[in-house]
């Protein structure tokens, strides 16, 4: 790659157990729009490993840094979590080695050409067209992003 990309770091932990603690939930969900009563909420408890997890020995967690893929809802020091053991599917958030270095970019697929967009909020980030001169390789599919939102 040239040095028109901008160095993003990708900082990567597995998961060695279920020590995703369970929490609790309202079963019913919370409303974005308009308010609900509380009594309608039942208390039940949430194992966050069995919501995010579906394949443990090949999901990892990530903490993404850089802003590429802000419009996509991915802030610098998000977490993503990666699954390896997916196909990658036309508009999936994939993390992706390209020449020997990790990116987190939208896979796009059109007339058998695979594109890697950036989706940050400048248009700085260049899209990444793969050929058969670039080094390429999907290592994972991004299932979830948790992020702070205070």
């Amino acid at each position: 790659m040239t040095s028109e990309f901008k160095k993003e770091q990708i900082i990567f932990y597995s998961i060695e157990d279920e020590s995703l603690k369970k929490l609790h939930i309202y079963e019913s969900g919370v409303s974005a729009g308009f308010p609900s009563p509380a009594d309608d909420y039942l208390d039940v408890d949430l194992n966050l490993h069995k919501y995010l997890v579906k394949h443990p020995a090949a999901t990892f967690f990530i903490i993404a840094k850089g802003h590429s893929m802000e419009k996509a809802g991915i802030s610098d020091s998000d977490l993503l979590v990666v699954d390896k053991s997916l196909e990658p599917k036309n508009k999936d958030i994939v993390v992706a080695i390209v020449d020997g270095e990790f990116t987190v970019k939208r896979y796009l697929i059109s007339n058998g050409s695979i594109c890697l967009k950036a989706e940050g909020l400048s248009n700085s980030y260049p899209d990444i067209n793969i050929t058969d001169s670039i080094e390429f390789e999907v290592w994972g599919v991004v299932t979830h992003t948790i992020h702070n939102n205070r």
